[in-house]
């Protein structure tokens, strides 16, 4: 995949950007209604709907401010959208983001591809969730992500409600802000929050870096309990994989709530 096909898009205003979505083919558009599955039954069987809820929000953050935990999250984020994209055949994707661009072939590897996926280029948190907004309601994509570092009760319904509305998946990626604290420590009106953490890789018997491993910790769900698991990184068809032997379990005490609260 040459990172050339990946079109950055940099709104001067929305109506700039309700241009570039309406650009969008709708084809084989689902109605927004259902679940896209994971295709991994010890994640899916923990799911309420047994996967990720369609014209809803989801939110993902990484374990901590390391850089490993951060490109964890986002490309466990690239996999969900991903998977949302083929659920729809040839489902497009909005990154909105306020930081630096993102490395095409990282998320290429995580099964989003440059036909896929374009980015909105934002000033700030307020220009990329009005973006989200907008091409929420419009309707036609995916999924719409952003990267957002601080957000408000208020806002949060509202890209529920957005994504309601247009019937596409919402997917908030909460970056850590300079002065600390856990993203998802407040309380949300998201249908899943997801907590991303670095593993060691399994030892190889012979010399070489083995498959990225996970902490995947659901940290709270609609109409289930929260869960953790041990996961291997997603391959180019946006796949996650239990480990040999696997080591899913039941969320110990409340682990994931400790570390949400």
């Amino acid at each position: 995949m040459s990172p050339s096909r990946m079109m950055t898009f940099s709104p001067s205003s929305l109506a700039e950007l309700r241009a570039a979505v309406r650009t969008i083919e709708q084809n084989g558009r689902a109605d927004g209604r259902g679940a896209v599955p994971f295709g991994l039954d010890a994640v899916d069987g923990r799911l309420a709907g047994g996967g990720l809820a369609m014209a809803a929000l989801h939110e993902a953050a990484a374990a901590s401010e390391a850089p490993g935990d951060m490109a964890a999250a986002t490309l466990f984020v690239a996999a969900i959208a991903a998977r949302f994209s083929r659920n729809e055949g040839d489902g497009q994707v909005l990154w909105a983001l306020t930081g630096p661009g993102l490395f095409a072939p990282g998320l290429a590897g995580a099964g989003l591809t440059g036909d896929r996926v374009f980015f909105a280029a934002c000033r700030d948190d307020a220009e990329a969730l009005a973006a989200m907004e907008d091409a929420l309601r419009h309707g036609g994509l995916a999924a719409v992500v952003g990267e957002i570092s601080r957000i408000d009760q208020a806002s949060l319904r509202r890209l529920q409600l957005a994504a309601e509305d247009g019937g596409s998946a919402a997917l908030l990626l909460r970056r850590w802000h300079r002065r600390g604290g856990d993203p998802l420590a407040a309380p949300s009106s998201a249908v899943t929050r997801w907590r991303i953490g670095c593993a060691p890789s399994a030892v190889l018997p012979y010399p070489g870096i083995g498959r990225a491993r996970w902490h995947v910790d659901l940290v709270r769900q609609r109409g289930g309990p929260p869960f953790h698991w041990l996961l291997e990184a997603p391959d180019g068809e946006a796949r996650l994989a239990l480990p040999a032997g696997p080591r899913d379990r039941a969320d110990p005490a409340g682990r994931a709530d400790r570390l949400a609260a």
